[in-house]
């Protein structure tokens, strides 16, 4: 916690950020490989986090997008790195702030964070990116019948991925009747933009291609509307957050055994008291944190 206190300096920005959630499945690695193949072709360098679910059990992590983006690892253009979410349970990983920040600051023009793979809650990657694409598959009808609301109202961009393969134009209807039902009933995304869906597929590179044009639209009406400090005050806010919750999950870890058996305001009293008593120095030199960070 103290070498994360002492490497922040904030967000500038200046790094556009790509968000890309939905169901296991439904081909966000493949397709994320040939965005950034397609945005390569612009100038800046190319961030990718890849978000993997933690085991509940061993405590471990896949970790296998780099091996999925083999051609891209050797891109001197393209980072990428995978992320395990830890103690994370909504689709992201509970160090991903710090990460974001380190990535932004070493200078990356754009970067593309993938989550695990979600079902109804997991929507949190809306508050840390600028545009969030939801990819789902041909066959995910009723997945988006099961939805709660929150994750269909975040997407900005809705993707239906492996549009080769049957079942791919039903789904787009099915998609565009229920957002149509929604923005009937006032649960539409509430800032004025209409999320557009497109259909994609690796194959072909003029629908990698379309999938760009709307990401750009998407960020150019940002531009024109939102106030960038607006954006950053929360994704600090955010930050801070993911730091305390850190620090409380710290806390109750080095607690005695005894005190977990002490009535609740007891309990919460010596939380509460341990937080203010062993706040984290931040006097740890910033260079090796970020160092450290992007060799891995």
């Amino acid at each position: 916690m103290a070498e994360v206190l002492a490497s922040a300096r904030g967000s500038m920005g200046v790094c556009r950020w790509i968000g890309v959630t939905g169901p296991p499945g439904a081909g966000k690695s493949s397709l994320i490989a040939a965005l950034a193949r397609h945005r390569l072709g612009r100038d800046g360098n190319i961030a990718i986090l890849a978000v993997d679910p933690t085991s509940p059990v061993s405590g471990g992590a896949i970790l296998g997008d780099r091996i999925r983006m083999e051609d891209l690892a050797h891109n001197p253009r393209v980072y990428i790195r995978s992320l395990a979410s830890r103690t994370s349970h909504d689709g992201l990983a509970d160090n991903l702030p710090d990460i974001l920040e380190i990535v932004e600051n070493a200078g990356f023009a754009e970067a593309i964070l993938e989550t695990v793979g979600v079902g109804q809650v997991e929507y949190a990657v809306r508050h840390v990116v600028d545009t969030t694409l939801l990819v789902l598959m041909p066959g995910a009808g009723d997945q988006i019948q099961a939805m709660k609301s929150g994750i269909l109202e975040t997407a900005d961009i809705f993707v239906v991925n492996k549009a080769d393969q049957p079942g791919a134009r039903q789904l787009a209807v099915v998609l565009a009747s229920v957002l149509k039902l929604k923005a009937s009933d006032g649960q539409g995304t509430g800032d004025g933009w209409l999320p557009p869906i497109v259909s994609t597929s690796v194959q072909d590179p003029a629908s990698v291609a379309a999938l760009a044009e709307a990401i750009d639209r998407h960020q150019a009406w940002l531009a024109g509307r939102q106030d960038v400090g607006k954006r950053l005050e929360k994704r600090r806010a955010q930050h801070v957050e993911s730091l305390v919750v850190r620090r409380v999950a710290e806390v109750l870890d080095q607690l005695p055994v005894e005190l977990l058996h002490a009535p609740l305001a007891s309990l919460y009293e010596a939380v509460v008291g341990r937080l203010t008593e062993s706040a984290p120095s931040s006097g740890v030199a910033r260079e090796p944190k970020e160092r450290t960070i992007l060799s891995r």
